[in-house]
């Protein structure tokens, strides 16, 4: 460790410190966590003293809202998997299976037609039917304001063939409409309850088709969900579902090891092994779709307009020094949010970087900031595994090449309403995964469209490929033109990728829990020992 950060000075160092602080109360032991696989079977979860079958988890983050389409949030979507469905879904493996649809095929290029499954009731009572579907695609294909409408412009239209059939009509050719269907943004809604109630009142009351529906909402505290026995599934196997959030990772940690928590997100590398040898509990790792990057203003009037300034933030940050001090190395430095495993992924830009201090004070000398440069920087603390800690470390790094960032710490509740306000300042540090499993989701921020307001950027021939390969059927050729836009994002960084990071929890020893690639936690893929 000490060979890693020699270059980086004392304040690094003291950053880093606020990481290894936590390694003091780690038990002596060296077992590796386990990776465990889910159990097989039907058999029934443990009960509490009141007989009720309740599986409690703990994230750093509360849900952003009950709008399935105005959020772009991997951890709101993993509770919402428990009260919503989609037409199509993804299984383990990530293989897409029916849904709320049970049969699709091809009509033409730009047509799909969907059998939806008959007998299906919201938690209200309503039925599910065709004109559910139009209503919820529909509405994030046509409003701009919304956060996913970027992921769901390319439909025209929803024709109803009958109650239960209906035809998903693109502008152009759509070789991924399966991937969008099964991801966020797709929960099918309730029409005639929000026609009739109105928007605010599905807000307060929400309602959806899924194994378990709503009860009460404490934002930042806990969202309590309840088995439905109308589900046209199989029979949830939990009476409740608690979700608690628990930014501060001791507590959250403190929760699980005490019994108060089943499985908690999130967990500090430096926590995984005294959880691993605590009786009652262990750790799991896994991978993710999660990239950790920077976005930066190329806004006219700001000094991160100069690509020569964007350069040297590049340069002064050692992911690798991130992963291995930070995240004991659970993860992997990537010059692409395209990652392994996606559609268009260049292994050129993967398991890459560019770290060169000294280059970045010739780079800011260049830029006309001989003597530095002054940024903001914004970062969450609490929603990310270490988040709080990186921030520290990169403006630790940045300040070493003469960068010196004014560093915002925000709870994720603050930190989202600036993000969907798009009131950042120079730079902010977000994660974000990919649960399309293609190249086109890593660039819905960097069209001329999407980044006004935000970073600002605007590339004509990035805008064309995009649009091109959105619709492009050769499978071969689109490859090639994510495998372009990407080489063109690394070249001009108005978006820096850092390391995809893998994903740690805690896990009570009365339950088994594997994790998903797509990070969503279904409460009833959780068995009992």
């Amino acid at each position: 460790m000490k060979k890693r950060l020699a270059g980086f000075g004392l304040a690094a160092i003291l950053a880093l410190s606020t990481a290894i602080v936590g390694c003091s109360s780690q038990s002596s032991t060296t077992t590796a966590p386990k990776q465990v696989q889910a159990a097989q079977g039907t058999t029934a979860p443990a009960a509490n003293d009141t007989g009720e079958k309740v599986l409690t988890f703990a994230s750093g983050s509360d849900i952003v809202s009950f709008d399935i389409h105005d959020h772009n949030n991997t951890s709101t979507e993993a509770v919402h998997v428990n009260m919503f469905n989609y037409l199509v879904k993804k299984d383990k493996n990530q293989k897409v299976q029916p849904d709320l649809a049970t049969s699709w095929e091809i009509v033409n290029d730009k047509t799909w037609r969907f059998k939806l499954r008959e007998g299906v009731t919201f938690h209200n009572g309503d039925p599910f039917t065709a004109e559910d579907v139009k209503f919820t695609l529909e509405r994030i294909a046509k409003d701009q304001k919304l956060l996913e409408y970027g992921n769901y412009k390319q439909i025209k239209e929803v024709k109803i063939i009958d109650p239960h059939t209906v035809e998903i009509i693109t502008n152009e050719s759509e070789p991924v409409l399966l991937n969008r269907l099964s991801r966020l943004g797709s929960s099918m809604l309730p029409s005639k309850y929000i026609k009739e109630k109105g928007w605010d009142e599905f807000l307060k009351n929400p309602v959806g088709t899924g194994p378990y529906k709503f009860q009460e909402w404490k934002r930042d505290d806990r969202l309590i969900l309840v088995k439905n026995d109308q589900y046209f599934g199989d029979k949830p196997k939990w009476d409740k579902l608690v979700f608690r959030a628990i930014p501060e990772d001791a507590t959250r940690v403190a929760e699980l090891m005490t019994g108060g928590v089943d499985i908690a997100v999130n967990i500090p590398p430096s926590d995984m092994e005294r959880i691993e040898s605590n009786e009652g509990t262990h750790a799991v790792t896994g991978p993710t779709q999660r990239v950790m990057q920077l976005s930066l203003r190329t806004t006219p009037g700001t000094v991160t307009e100069n690509p020569k300034v964007r350069e040297a933030i590049d340069l002064a940050i050692d992911e690798k020094a991130i992963v291995d001090n930070i995240l004991a190395g659970g993860g992997t430095p990537t010059r692409t949010r395209v990652t392994a495993g996606n559609f268009g992924a260049d292994p050129e830009l993967y398991g890459k970087s560019l770290y060169d201090p000294e280059r970045a004070k010739q780079l800011l000398a260049e830029a006309g900031y001989p003597n530095g440069v002054d940024i903001s920087f914004s970062a969450t603390s609490g929603r990310y595994l270490k988040d709080k800690e990186t921030a520290e470390l990169i403006q630790a790094m940045l300040a070493e090449a003469g960068i010196r960032a004014k560093l915002d710490l925000l709870e994720w509740s603050k930190f989202n309403d600036t993000y969907k306000a798009k009131k950042f300042g120079e730079v902010f540090m977000i994660s974000y995964a990919n649960s399309m499993f293609d190249a086109s989701l890593a660039f819905d921020r960097l069209t001329t469209e999407r980044a006004k307001g935000e970073s600002d950027y605007s590339n004509p021939e990035v805008d064309k490929l995009l649009k091109e390969a959105e619709k492009n059927m050769n499978l071969d050729e689109r490859a090639k033109q994510y495998v372009k836009v990407q080489e063109i994002i690394a070249e001009e960084r108005p978006q820096i990728y850092m390391y995809q990071m893998n994903a740690n929890y805690g896990v009570s020893d009365k339950v088994n829990f594997e994790p998903r690639l797509d990070e969503m936690l279904f409460a009833d893929e959780v068995t009992k020992k």
